[in-house]
Protein backbone atom coordinates (compact mmCIF):
# COMPACT_ATOMS: atom_id res chain seq x y z
CA UNK A 1 0.00 0.00 0.00
CA UNK A 2 1.31 3.41 -0.88
CA UNK A 3 1.62 6.06 1.85
CA UNK A 4 -0.86 8.22 -0.11
CA UNK A 5 -3.50 5.45 -0.16
CA UNK A 6 -2.95 4.73 3.54
CA UNK A 7 -3.32 8.44 4.31
CA UNK A 8 -6.68 8.56 2.54
CA UNK A 9 -8.02 5.49 4.34
CA UNK A 10 -6.81 6.73 7.72
CA UNK A 11 -8.37 10.17 7.25
CA UNK A 12 -11.70 8.73 6.05
CA UNK A 13 -11.94 6.32 8.99
CA UNK A 14 -11.00 9.03 11.48
CA UNK A 15 -13.53 11.51 10.08
CA UNK A 16 -16.24 8.83 9.96
CA UNK A 17 -15.73 8.42 13.72
CA UNK A 18 -16.01 12.19 14.21
CA UNK A 19 -12.48 12.35 15.60
CA UNK A 20 -9.88 15.05 15.24
CA UNK A 21 -6.26 14.14 14.67
CA UNK A 22 -5.63 14.99 18.31
CA UNK A 23 -8.44 12.66 19.43
CA UNK A 24 -7.03 9.78 17.40
CA UNK A 25 -3.49 10.47 18.59
CA UNK A 26 -4.58 10.39 22.22
CA UNK A 27 -6.57 7.17 21.83
CA UNK A 28 -3.77 5.46 19.86
CA UNK A 29 -1.06 6.82 22.18
CA UNK A 30 0.95 8.47 19.41
CA UNK A 31 1.91 12.07 18.75
CA UNK A 32 -0.61 14.25 16.90
CA UNK A 33 2.17 15.35 14.55
CA UNK A 34 2.68 11.71 13.60
CA UNK A 35 -1.00 11.37 12.65
CA UNK A 36 -0.66 14.56 10.61
CA UNK A 37 2.35 13.27 8.67
CA UNK A 38 0.62 9.92 8.05
CA UNK A 39 -2.49 11.66 6.72
CA UNK A 40 -0.38 13.95 4.54
CA UNK A 41 1.27 10.90 2.98
CA UNK A 42 4.67 12.19 4.09
CA UNK A 43 5.49 9.17 6.22
CA UNK A 44 5.85 5.53 5.23
CA UNK A 45 3.21 3.19 6.53
CA UNK A 46 3.52 2.62 10.28
CA UNK A 47 4.77 -0.58 11.85
CA UNK A 48 2.43 -3.32 13.00
CA UNK A 49 2.32 -2.12 16.63
CA UNK A 50 1.19 1.36 15.60
CA UNK A 51 -1.25 -0.10 13.06
CA UNK A 52 -2.82 -2.17 15.85
CA UNK A 53 -3.16 0.87 18.11
CA UNK A 54 -4.67 2.97 15.31
CA UNK A 55 -7.13 0.21 14.40
CA UNK A 56 -8.13 -0.24 18.05
CA UNK A 57 -8.61 3.50 18.48
CA UNK A 58 -10.78 3.62 15.35
CA UNK A 59 -12.71 0.47 16.25
CA UNK A 60 -11.81 -1.34 13.02
CA UNK A 61 -9.80 -4.44 12.13
CA UNK A 62 -6.18 -3.80 11.10
CA UNK A 63 -7.01 -5.06 7.62
CA UNK A 64 -9.44 -2.20 7.11
CA UNK A 65 -6.59 0.28 7.47
CA UNK A 66 -4.74 -1.55 4.72
CA UNK A 67 -7.53 -1.72 2.14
Amino acid sequence: MTPKRFSTVLRQLREAQGMTQADLAKKAKVDQGYISTLEAGQKKNPGINVLKRLARALGVPVGELLE
